[in-house]
């Protein structure tokens, strides 16, 4: 196995050399003046323009609000997302909470739809919802605030986290996706304004996934590390979703901020980054298959008499073998941008849902946690963990049933 740390080589028989790369390039130029030159003797071609009405406005495209379950959860992931969590006011009740709800409802179901929230100054912002999904998340402290049992706690600690406390907890939080960033950022800023009376934002963390329509929706997204991220999800709709998923008309969600130190991956060679995922990087197959969805195959052995998917690679660590124990993997992508020296603070913001956290989360996680070679280049260092309620009606709002 190559050592992860390692630079790769260059390849045998190829010398890639700066000034080769600059008389190459300066080949390339001249073969392109003299193309225009030609170009220019000949007729100009006509280019068929495209008809507006040919284009169709994915802006407009709307995701039901009202349902017995919230949307953005079975809901295809949208390009774009923002995760706001807030802490509750001194002296916050169960009455004060079901006044909040009652208005942050009320602004989802107008935003969603493509229509602006009371008192938006700036209603124009709202007409194109691109998808746009608000989803509502309840954290300990909110239940504590009203009396009531907690149906969720904070995780165990695990050996490999690292955990800021800028981004763990929160005793609301609101997730926002869309297809369109500037529709994610006006939900945001409306959410935030009406809830302000009775929570103040403990943190907020954005992330993306290839932009919409960018490829066929059936494709996995790839991560920052380029890794087909999600290939081994329950499918909306059938019988293993709903049972790995919901809670009756409820879920949980954990949401882990999981620094990627791109610096020493970006070292890495090609074999060593696939021995230690146990998949292809360039279509996602299991190193014992030809496609993406081929079930590994973790008996097969190589002439040396080692397993092909070494027993610490990240898809042995991370398999589940009853689809009822499964989690929904939402992932996205985070870039905060560069530090001085150019090394940037990148890596993905994990969202999992799930019936059950202690059964079906934490196990996992401490298989991770254990022997996962992947734990090299990636660091937990934010954790949230909340309860979703069910969705509402027409006359509703989210979270009635535990708090009217």
């Amino acid at each position: 196995m190559a050592d992860p740390r390692d630079e790769p080589g260059p390849r045998p028989g190829v010398r890639l050399t700066r000034r080769g790369l600059f008389a190459g390039g300066a080949v390339a130029a001249a073969g392109a003046v003299a193309g225009t030159a030609m170009a220019m003797t000949r007729a100009p071609e006509t280019v068929p323009a495209a008809s507006p009405a040919a284009v169709p406005v994915l802006g407009a495209a709307v995701e039901p609000f009202h349902g017995v379950r919230q949307a953005g959860i079975a809901t295809p992931a949208q390009a774009h997302a923002v995760f706001a969590a807030f802490d509750l006011r001194a002296g916050a009740d169960r009455d004060g909470l079901a006044r909040l709800m009652r208005l942050l409802t009320d602004d989802a179901r107008r935003l969603t739809q493509g229509r602006a929230a009371l008192a938006d100054t700036e209603p124009e912002l709202a007409a194109l919802p691109a998808r746009l999904t608000v989803t509502f998340g309840f954290g300990p402290g909110l239940f504590k605030a009203a009396g009531l049992p907690a149906p969720v706690e904070p995780l165990p600690a695990f050996s490999i986290d690292r955990l800021q406390e800028r981004w763990n907890g929160g005793d609301l939080l609101a997730q926002i996706c869309a297809d369109d960033p500037l529709t994610v950022s006006h939900a945001l800023r409306m959410i935030v304004k009406d809830a302000r009376s009775f929570a103040t934002v403990r943190w907020t963390q954005r992330g993306f996934r290839r932009a919409a329509h960018t490829q066929e929706p059936t494709h996995t997204q790839r991560n920052v590390m380029g890794q087909l991220d999600g290939t081994v999800n329950p499918v909306p709709g059938d019988a293993d979703f709903e049972r790995a998923v919901w809670s009756g008309d409820g879920t949980t969600l954990v949401l882990r901020r999981i620094h990627t130190d791109m610096e020493t991956w970006d070292a890495a060679d090609t074999v060593a980054k696939e021995f230690t995922i146990g998949r292809r990087l360039s279509d996602g197959a299991p190193l014992t298959g030809s496609r993406e969805h081929d079930e590994p195959d973790f008996e097969r052995l190589t002439p040396a008499g080692f397993p092909v998917i070494s027993e610490y690679a990240h898809i042995r660590r991370a398999r589940v073998e009853d689809p009822n124990l499964r989690i929904l993997r939402r992932v996205y992508n985070y870039d905060d941008g560069l530090a001085q020296d150019g090394v940037p603070d990148t890596g993905l913001l994990f969202a999992s849902y799930q019936a059950d956290v202690a059964r079906q989360f934490v196990p996992l996680q401490r298989r991770l946690a254990e022997a996962d070679l992947l734990n090299e280049w990636t660091t937990p260092i934010g954790s949230a963990v909340f309860h979703i309620p069910p969705g509402c009606g027409p006359g509703g709002w989210i979270g009635e049933a535990l708090l009217a």
